[in-house]
């Protein structure tokens, strides 16, 4: 079967257009997007829809970028589609913000699409995800997590901004792309940066991808049926969590909610997991945390017994508090009673402490540009630590597990030790994970978890930068 004839079966089955559709493709002036963009040429009298481009320049690559603006404004002028293109300073952003350079880029790229979309009335952004990039997803989320959140891969469509975001490249491989832009006799511009390993998605389609692929040329496309089939059944166990929350989650008020323990353990364990979180978009509005598995790992351990009480603190400053047969969700700031203050850390973003202090935690191969001059990097095994992560002060009991010691010490001994005066002892930031594991005394000491030196294992970094050099030392 042809490329077009692939596309439109797929796009009829997953209803991806309609008469009358005004579409804007997203086009980086690479492959995959001038494919599509041929593609659409071709067939958008017969399907009855406008098209539009859009194109963003990220100014990571200088001149060439540019030259890829051009080339794709060109391009569309003597094609008569109407083409909007943009270029946004990302090293610039980076500068300022830090972060991930890729989640930057995207986020950027993606809020320019929507503002296209409501100014001229488009209904659908297009993209050229194809086959291929169903099954990089699949295993870079394998590798990462292995939630079915991100099992689910690449949707055919979604909604987005006014519309939808449609992608009906999904149904054919790169391979077929670029043959069918040579039969066109159609141009293309190459990013250098493909060809470099420096991105994990880089990695899985130089390396990864080409040893299964030798195993099975259609490995892409049974990525894409799996994907569909998962997607499918998510959705539907997803509608029926929808219609047992109310009976076993009660609303108390604003971001407040109690769970009945007994009634939630009765439901399978894959409606639980749902439930929780159709709970977490609830506290939220919108939850999108990194390690969702290990948090949602995290209340389900909660939720596993009804007997006595215990607490759970979750991302910005709330509070899971276990009362026998009711697990209470809700902000710490509505206890009066919660006299400790803690400070939620959030992944792969700078978050700001006390005394100058700033934390990243991310994902180790990440690229991070630290500001400070005073910076010390600590690695560790993501399975080895309950997310999510918070700073808060000293509890009587706490207890950190040094290298080289075989007991635990207390925080309240090393405290002395180090020779802390008495007055700082009480407002010392302290790292924690979910399950209340001291991971450092920020500036002082950190656990035998966390290894200045990466080990094989670690997938995370935890990176410590102070204005001051007094403000925390190496040790």
């Amino acid at each position: 079967m042809s490329l077009e004839l692939k596309v439109q079966k797929f796009m009829i089955e997953q209803q991806l257009i309609e008469k009358g559709d005004r579409l804007l493709i997203a086009c980086s002036g690479g492959i995959d997007s001038m494919g599509l963009v041929h593609f659409f040429m071709k067939f958008q009298h017969i399907f009855g829809i406008r098209l539009f481009v859009a194109h963003v320049d990220h100014m990571l690559r200088g001149e060439t970028s540019f030259e890829d603006r051009k080339f794709v404004e060109q391009f569309c002028h003597q094609n008569n589609i109407p083409v909007f293109s943009t270029s946004i300073p990302i090293p610039q952003i980076l500068q300022e913000e830090g972060g991930n350079s890729q989640a930057i880029c995207r986020r950027e790229r993606y809020t320019y699409f929507e503002e296209l979309m409501k100014v001229n009335d488009i209904q659908k952004l297009v993209t050229a995800h194809h086959a291929d990039d169903q099954l990089e997803s699949i295993l870079m989320a394998l590798t990462k997590a292995g939630t079915i959140g991100g099992m689910k891969g690449i949707y055919a469509k979604r909604k987005f901004s006014v519309g939808e975001i449609i992608r009906p490249f999904l149904a054919v491989t790169k391979r077929e792309i670029r043959e069918y832009l040579q039969e066109r006799g159609g141009s293309y511009r190459e990013d250098a940066s493909n060809a470099k390993d420096n991105y994990t998605r880089n990695r899985f389609r130089h390396h990864i991808v080409p040893l299964l692929q030798n195993e099975n040329r259609n490995v892409s496309s049974h990525a894409v049926q799996f994907a569909e089939n998962l997607q499918q059944d998510d959705d539907a166990l997803r509608v029926i969590a929808l219609e047992r929350f109310p009976h076993i989650v009660k609303e108390n008020g604003k971001q407040s909610y109690t769970l009945n323990i007994p009634l939630f353990q009765k439901e399978p364990v894959a409606l639980q997991r749902r439930i929780i979180l159709i709970l977490l978009n609830y506290l939220y509005n919108s939850f999108h945390f990194n390690h969702s598995y290990t948090l949602i790992s995290s209340i389900l351990g909660l939720c596993g017994s009804s007997h006595g009480s215990a607490s759970l603190h979750l991302p910005e400053q709330f509070i899971a508090r276990r009362n026998y047969e009711e697990v209470l969700f809700e902000n710490s700031t509505n206890f009066g009673h919660d006299n400790l203050p803690h400070q939620p850390i959030s992944l792969e973003e700078w978050t700001q402490l006390r005394n100058g202090i700033r934390l990243y935690i991310g994902e180790a191969s990440n690229v991070v540009r630290e500001k400070g001059r005073n910076v010390s990097k600590y690695f560790f095994n993501s399975d080895l630590v309950t997310i999510p992560l918070l700073v808060r002060t000293r509890t009587d009991g706490d207890r950190i597990s040094l290298k080289g010691m075989k007991d635990p010490k207390r925080l309240s001994r090393l405290f002395i030790d180090e020779k802390i005066p008495l007055e700082e002892r009480a407002q010392w930031p302290i790292l924690v994970d979910a399950q209340n594991q001291v991971l450092a005394a920020l500036g002082l000491r950190v656990s035998q978890t966390l290894s200045s030196i990466r080990r094989e294992s670690d997938d995370m970094v935890l990176i410590i930068e102070s204005a001051n050099s007094n403000d925390f030392s190496s040790k």
